[in-house]
C-alpha cells in the first residue's frame, strides 16, 4: 500500500475517468431513461442499480445524487491529499437532424451540474464536458464549458449517436483544437451504457479525421474489448475489410508517428475480466506508450464486485501472489483506492506502468500552468 505511492507527487494524481450518476432528485436535472426504472426491461433495471450500488447510492431515497457525491468524497480522503477526480457530465443521443432524441437516450447528465458538482467540492473534483458534434449550438456550448473551467470532452459514440468520422464533426473538432480541449472518447464495444446503440461508430480507426483536426484525442480503455471492421482493408471506398479486435486498430494508430502528439489512450476498466489479457499485457510491456497513457478508475465500475477478480489477474500473470490478499480487502472498502494500487502492481515481461500514467494532471492543465504530459522527471 505505502509502495503504491512512491515517487508520485499526489498533487498531480488525477483520477481521469470518473462517472457522476444519480437520479436528479437534487435538482441536477440528470434525466434517466424510463426503461432503467422499469421492471418490464430487467437488463436496464439491474444496470441502474448496479450502477448506484457500487456509488452506495442505491438506498437513499429522495438524496440518491447526494449520496452519490458524499461517497466519492470518502474515497478520496482514502487516497492522499491532492489526489482529484475528473468527472463526466454525459450527453444526450441526438438524431441526425441534430435534435435530441429522447427514446435513445439512456440518461443524461448535464454539463451545469458536473461543473456546480466540481466548483462545489474543488478540493476534490475537476469536470469534463459533454456536448454533442451534431448540436447546432454545440461550439458555443465547448466555448462555454471552457470559461467555466471543463479539461476535457467525453463522448461514448455509440451510445450518444454520433460519427467521429462525419463531417458534420468537423466545426467541433476545429474548436476542440482552438480552444486546446482535449477529446476523452469511448472506442470498442461499449456494454455500459445502452442509447442509440451504433457500435461502429466505436471503431478507433473513425477517429482519425479528430487527429487530423489537430484534436488531442483520449481513446478511452486503449478500445480493449471488441471487434471493428478494418476500414483500411475494405477497397476503395474503405467500406467493408475484415473483423479484427478493437484494439489491434487502437493499437496501429499509437504505432503512427503522425498521432505521437495527438493521440492518448486511458487505462479505465483494462483490469476487468472481459478485458485484462492480451491488451492490458502489451500496454504495459510496451514503455515508449507510457508518456501517452493516463490513469483513470471508470469509477463506479471498480465497486461492481462481478466484473473484476484479482485471482484472474494473478492466473494470467500480471500481478503477484502476495499482493491477492490485500487487494482484495482493500476492493472491499475503496474500490478508486484498489483500482489505483492494483495498477501499480500490474507487471508484465518484467515491466510496470511508469509514474507518468498516473500523474496526470499536467496533462489537462492550461499550457501556461501545466508540465507537458509523459516528461519523465
Amino acid at each position: 500500500m505505502q509502495s503504491a505511492w512512491d515517487g508520485l507527487d499526489p498533487a498531480k494524481v488525477w483520477d481521469s475517468h470518473a462517472h457522476l450518476v444519480g437520479t436528479g432528485d437534487s435538482g441536477s436535472n440528470i434525466e434517466i431513461n424510463p426503461r432503467m426504472n422499469s421492471l418490464l426491461n430487467p437488463g436496464e433495471y439491474a444496470r441502474r442499480l448496479f450502477f448506484l450500488n457500487a456509488g452506495c447510492a442505491h438506498e437513499a431515497e429522495g438524496s440518491v445524487d447526494l449520496a452519490y457525491v458524499e461517497r466519492m468524497h470518502n474515497l478520496v480522503d482514502g487516497l492522499r491529499p491532492g489526489v482529484k477526480l475528473l468527472l463526466f457530465a454525459f450527453e444526450r443521443a441526438y438524431g441526425e437532424d441534430g435534435r435530441p432524441d429522447a427514446a435513445r437516450t439512456g440518461f443524461h447528465v448535464p454539463d451545469a451540474y458536473a461543473r456546480d458538482t466540481a466548483r462545489r467540492h474543488a478540493e476534490y473534483f475537476e469536470w469534463a464536458a459533454s456536448i454533442h458534434p451534431y448540436r447546432a449550438d454545440c461550439v458555443e456550448a465547448l466555448e462555454r464549458a471552457k470559461r467555466d473551467g471543463a479539461r476535457a470532452v467525453k463522448w461514448l459514440p455509440a451510445a450518444m449517436g454520433m460519427d467521429p468520422a462525419s463531417p458534420r464533426c468537423d466545426r467541433f473538432y476545429a474548436a476542440l483544437a482552438r480552444l486546446e480541449i482535449p477529446l476523452i472518447t469511448h472506442a470498442g464495444l461499449e456494454r455500459a451504457v445502452t442509447g442509440a446503440d451504433v457500435q461502429e461508430y466505436g471503431n478507433p480507426l473513425r477517429l482519425r479525421r479528430a487527429l487530423d483536426a489537430g484534436v488531442r484525442v483520449v481513446v478511452a480503455h486503449c478500445a480493449s474489448m471488441g471487434q471493428d471492421r478494418d476500414t483500411d482493408a475494405g477497397g476503395v471506398k474503405g467500406n467493408g475489410g475484415p473483423l479484427v479486435d478493437s484494439f489491434a486498430l487502437f493499437e496501429r494508430l499509437m504505432e503512427d508517428r503522425r498521432h505521437e502528439k495527438t493521440l492518448f489512450g486511458d487505462l479505465s476498466a483494462m483490469t476487468q475480466v472481459n478485458r485484462a489479457g492480451p491488451a492490458l499485457a502489451k500496454t504495459i510491456e510496451r514503455e515508449h506508450w507510457h508518456p501517452r497513457l493516463l490513469n483513470g478508475s471508470d469509477y463506479p465500475l471498480p465497486g461492481v464486485m462481478p466484473i473484476f477478480s484479482v485471482d484472474y489477474l494473478v492466473s494470467l500473470g500480471l500481478v503477484q501472489p502476495a499482493a491477492a490478499g490485500i487487494l482484495k480487502q482493500v476492493r472491499s472498502h475503496n474500490p478508486i483506492l484498489f483500482d489505483f494500487v492494483l495498477k501499480r502492481h500490474l507487471r508484465s515481461g518484467g515491466k510496470a506502468l511508469h509514474r507518468s500514467v498516473f500523474e496526470t494532471r499536467s496533462f489537462f492543465q492550461p499550457p501556461e500552468r501545466g508540465l507537458t504530459h509523459g516528461t519523465h522527471r
